[in-house]
């Protein structure tokens, strides 16, 4: 089975203690991940550093030279979540139109009544949602 293999991984921010320190670990990639922890534990950092890994073979503009901290390799693609909505004030039902292609209204109106939102939401531009209703909307697209 393919996996996301991390070997040594070391980072940490300049002038601060390290957040990984020789990290290594594999991840199959049919697993269903998140990251929990409070905050400042390097949880975005880790989502930076593997999306870096992909782009450009690690020339991303944050972590220039990423092959320094430790070697990243993944048969998949990363995505980040919460994904972003560029433009607030369309409907939700478009918002989630922009960030998911090909899905079917009738599996996007499930999951919403499985997360306990009334689908009225849809409807609604998505700058009026709440937080909470947004996270559930985006969820739901995932």
């Amino acid at each position: 089975m393919p996996a996301i293999t991390i070997s040594h991984l070391t980072f940490g921010y300049e002038g601060e203690e390290n957040l990984f320190a020789d990290v290594s670990l594999q991840l199959e990639t049919d697993w269903k991940l998140g990251l929990i922890g409070r905050n400042g534990r390097g949880k975005t950092t880790l989502m930076n550093l593997l999306l870096a890994s992909q782009e450009n073979r690690g020339r991303c503009p944050r972590f220039p030279r990423l092959e320094q901290y430790g070697d990243i390799k993944s048969p998949v693609p990363f995505e980040y979540f919460p994904y972003p909505v560029e433009d607030k004030t369309q409907s939700t039902y478009h918002a989630v139109a922009t960030i998911i292609s090909n899905f079917d209204d009738w599996q996007l109106e499930r999951e919403l009544s499985l997360l306990d939102v009334n689908l009225d939401v849809l409807d609604r531009p998505f700058e009026t949602l709440s937080g909470g209703e947004q996270t559930k909307v985006l969820l739901a697209a995932v």
